[in-house]
């Protein structure tokens, strides 16, 4: 089993949902988190309540992903703040009026934004430090919309069938790099992402699920990339 402790995780999207879950978990396995997000007093309370609850170093970074300078100066703050860094968690996700008979042209090009480019950019940030120690784990939290698209989620399936398109290719230009990529498809998460999406009587996901998944995927031996994963309610 690879252990987490004492490594140093940037996770984005932090602020609230699946993202601060999946910090909260790495914490609890001694993992360094930094957190990030837009909302700065959402992500003060998370990082306040790590610290009570986890021996770990936390810290917070105000970053919007969908600009590839803050991106890079983020995980160059990171690398100041904790001398290096080994996982990256590209959580931050918006999911927005989808159909393309809506022509909400903005909320396209928001979700575009944000799920497709911001996930790059931190790609880009990370990979050559990556690179340069032969060890690193990217984590993309993509989507079971991406596989399954409904007459509401056209823009958004599209958005997360490009995370998983990008994770397949760059696991193949990673081989024999020592750098792993995964990517991580939930169904209906309880967040206020999902909102008060009518999901009959299949009960929702917790983002606690989804964080035991990528602690599965980082917990591997470093011979082992788990390439997809896919967490459904039963």
């Amino acid at each position: 089993m690879n252990e987490l402790k004492d490594k140093v995780a940037i996770v984005t999207g932090a602020s609230s949902g699946i993202g601060a879950s999946i910090a909260e978990t790495l914490s609890q396995h001694g993992v360094k988190v930094m957190l990030t997000g837009r909302n700065e007093a959402r992500l003060s309370d998370v990082a306040e309540q790590l610290q009570e609850n986890s021996q770990s170093e936390i810290a917070t970074h105000i970053v919007d992903v969908t600009q590839k300078n803050e991106v890079a100066k983020l995980v160059k703050e990171t690398e100041n703040k904790f001398g290096h860094v080994d996982i990256l968690v590209n959580s931050a996700g918006l999911m927005l009026s989808s159909a393309i008979t809506d022509g909400d042209v903005e909320a396209w090009e928001n979700m575009i934004d944000v799920n497709v480019k911001g996930t790059l950019y931190g790609i880009n940030a990370v990979l050559p430090i990556f690179l340069n120690q032969s060890t690193g784990h990217i984590i993309n939290i993509a989507s079971i919309s991406g596989f399954e698209v409904t007459k509401q989620s056209t823009l958004y399936s599209a958005s997360k069938a490009a995370v998983h398109t990008i994770t397949q290719g760059l696991e193949k230009e990673l081989a024999k790099t020592g750098v792993r990529v995964t990517s991580i498809s939930p169904g209906m998460v309880d967040t206020p992402l999902s909102g008060n999406t009518d999901w009959g009587s299949r009960k929702k996901l917790d983002p606690k699920n989804i964080a035991e998944a990528v602690v599965y995927a980082l917990q591997q031996p470093s011979h082992v990339n788990i390439n997809e994963v896919t967490v459904r309610p039963v």
